[in-house]
């Protein structure tokens, strides 16, 4: 991360800017489908830098993650300005591998729109990638406005209309074409405009046929039924107006613009700058998060208002070892100014759990010393921020993922947005004993950074877990954890098993010592009985005539309760589900005591472990699986091999089903790698505790 002071001209450029002139677009797309080529060479294409650097060498603007470089793909959020014409847009590159939907999220926050990005070879295997089409309905789900980029129309297998037919196929209603190819042999050469019918005389084959869909579809997404009667009567439509419609239609979520680009030789650059500006919404058109008070109270909805109350959002934070920790912050409202005091508010994320006070938030005032506009890990400062654009602010010692920032005087509080569970296990220790201190410290910083990392410090196995959303993620975090100064190994993950009793078991527990002074000594007879799964321990007195003293039974109760934790065989797994009943005992008036007791109950429960058995219990989950049906008959078959069972079925969207199973969860500990393998990264899972059930022998 580097810090430089800007020139003039790129404090003019990059100060507070209207609203109205601001796009926020968000790339998103399949892992190496070009995304962050495009936004090296629309920098380069605008002079925001001076030549395009390449994801081959790690030296593009995005990649300056060192997982990145070493990875050659993304795996952070990075944020790019480019400037065309009077416009600011803020290009947020994000990855494409599944591992990190969570960066996608925080773009989809951030952003006003998407653009995905599809190579051109993509259309040859007659589909989209189902994983590209998941990303497609996490867009469609918040209301994204979308356009198509046809990317790496330079590869040797591209073919730009195989693609194009299977974006339709594939996104569905609604993706038409804007620009045609082109061509010169197989090489594009340029792009022929549909609406304009430029350049005259070089209109590719079937663009009369292309234009006409292009325009119906125009009119009937942008629900202008009068415009429609025009058309329909064969009147000939003005260009401005069908461009206004044309915004209009992809703000509603409708019709998504296809544009084919080639980002080595610049084609279609221009066409794509000119449909960012002028067919994708500004901040002032997109719906913003709903706000309250930071005591829950209500508040008017915000709008992108420079003078508005000042609402931001810290969609992404990272550490470097340099500038500390970064906080890049989406204003939605107000104007973010440079030496003022703002308002950290707060709450943790649903289903995650991370660091807060009791009540699930946190609050604090904090000074901003500077406010920074940011070129990938470059900060230029700037005096402000205002409503609609994207910053970054350093040094918040409070600020999380998913925070607001807002006035100290007028505190507020953003709504929450969602973001993926994490589901793979990974257990790590220090390499030595000299790491531990620099594990705690580096652990600490990178699970504030990253909101769909979990640390889990298990009681029962004494390990501990970081829950990752897959092994790309694990190897990102596990990287970062060893550039942070701690050398961390990884050891199998450990599942907390539980024990109880296999039969009733009538047992005596006696505990008699005798030395100099007073002794020891208690007796107790206990019946013991298996119960259902799930009824915990349960405790009973049936004593009469005192032979045992009244105030002793508790301590007999409390000593099986500590044996139990202590549980019942060598394994020492926690014992559950029996119930024991005290039905006679001895003591002594005076060699008995409260020890003496607790002692006699453990040593009962003990004898009865040896005398009827232990029966060792695993914990089972129940899953929800969301899966394209497609793949619905390889994901039973698998449950079935992980001794699952399905507890139904049932519709979940056009081409998706909804499996319910109950799971044991060792066979769970690597199924987030294996589902997305078996479904090409399409299908999603979710778990949580059921209950514990009898294990095979041999566990």
């Amino acid at each position: 991360m580097t810090v430089r002071a800007a020139s003039r001209s790129e404090t003019r450029i990059t100060g507070v800017v209207d609203p109205a002139k601001v796009r926020n677009v968000v790339l998103v797309g399949p892992s190496g489908g070009g995304k962050t080529t495009l936004v090296e060479a629309l920098l380069a294409h605008t002079s925001a830098i001076p030549r395009a650097g390449t994801v081959t060498d790690g030296t593009t603007v995005c990649d300056h993650d060192p997982a990145a470089v070493r990875q050659q793909r993304s795996v952070a959020l990075a944020v790019a300005p480019v400037h065309h014409e009077e416009y600011k847009i803020n290009l947020i590159d994000t990855p494409g591998y599944g591992d990190f939907v969570g960066e996608l999220r925080a773009g989809l926050r951030a952003a006003d729109a998407a653009l995905f990005v599809i190579p051109a070879n993509e259309g040859r295997e007659g589909a989209i990638d189902p994983a590209t089409v998941a990303q497609w309905e996490e867009c469609a789900a918040v209301g994204m406005p979308r356009a198509v980029v046809v990317a790496r129309c330079d590869h040797a297998r591209a073919d730009q209309e195989s693609t194009i037919a299977a974006c339709q196929e594939s996104f569905g209603a609604g993706v038409a074409p804007l620009y045609l190819p082109i061509r010169d042999g197989e090489s594009m050469t340029g792009l022929y405009a549909l609406l304009s019918q430029t350049p005259a005389g070089q209109a590719p084959d079937g663009a009369e046929e292309a234009r006409a869909a292009l325009i119906e579809g125009i009119i009937e997404q942008s629900e202008d039924e009068t415009l429609m009667e025009r058309y329909l009567e064969g009147e000939d439509i003005e260009l401005t107006t069908l461009i206004d419609d044309l915004e209009k239609a992809v703000s509603l979520g409708t019709f998504h613009p296809v544009i084919p680009v080639c980002a080595s030789s610049g084609i279609g650059l221009d066409a794509l700058l000119e449909v960012l500006v002028g067919g994708f919404p500004s901040p002032l058109s997109h719906p913003l998060p709903s706000v309250s008070g930071i005591d829950g109270s209500d508040r008017d909805a915000l709008s992108a208002d420079l003078n508005g109350p000042l609402a931001a959002e810290v969609v992404r934070t990272s550490a470097d070892a340099y500038v500390g920790r970064v906080s890049l912050v989406r204003v939605f409202s107000g104007t973010l100014r440079a030496d003022t005091t703002v308002h950290i508010s707060g709450h943790t994320f649903i289903p995650m759990q991370r660091s807060s006070s009791e009540d699930g938030g946190h609050d604090a005032d904090e000074r901003l010393a500077h406010v920074y506009s940011p070129m990938g890990a470059t900060l230029n400062p700037v005096e402000a921020c205002g409503a609609g654009d994207i910053c970054a602010l350093t040094k918040l010692g409070s600020a999380e993922t998913g925070d607001t920032v807002s006035a100290s005087d007028n505190p507020l509080l953003l709504e929450c947005w969602d973001l993926p569970e994490p589901l793979l296990p990974v257990a790590i220790t220090a390499h030595t004993r000299g790491d531990e201190d620099a594990l705690v410290k580096t652990l600490a910083k990178i699970v504030a950074a990253d909101p769909t990392l979990r640390l889990d410090r298990n009681q029962e196995t004494h390990q501990t877990v970081l829950w990752c959303m897959g092994e790309a993620h694990a190897d990102v975090v596990l990287s970062r954890l060893r550039a942070g100064g701690a050398e961390v190994d990884t050891e199998p993950v450990q599942v907390a098993m539980r024990e109880t009793i296999a039969k009733p078991a009538r047992v005596t527990g006696r505990h008699v010592k005798q030395s100099g002074g007073h002794g020891q000594y208690a007796v107790c007879h206990v019946e013991f009985a298996p119960l259902p799964r799930g009824e915990g321990f349960v405790f009973e007195s049936k004593v009469v005539g005192g032979s045992v003293p009244t105030q002793y039974i508790p301590s007999v109760e409390k000593g099986l309760r500590a044996q139990l934790e202590r549980g019942l065989s060598d394994a020492k797994h926690p014992a559950v589900d029996l119930k024991a009943t005290l039905v006679d005992g001895k003591a002594h008036s005076v060699d008995s005591s409260d020890a003496a007791f607790q002692t006699a109950g453990a040593l009962a429960l003990r004898e009865a472990a040896a005398s009827c058995g232990v029966v060792l219990l695993e914990p089972v989950d129940q899953v929800e699986i969301r899966i394209p049906d497609d793949f619905l008959g390889a994901v039973l078959g698998d449950l079935s091999g992980r001794r699952g069972r399905v507890l139904g079925t049932e519709v979940a969207g056009p081409g998706r089903t909804m499996v319910r199973a109950e799971v044991p969860a060792i066979q769970l500990i690597r199924y987030a790698v294996d589902l997305r393998a078996m479904t090409s990264g399409a299908a999603a899972f979710t778990r949580s505790f059921s209950r514990y059930e009898e294990a095979p022998q041999g566990r």
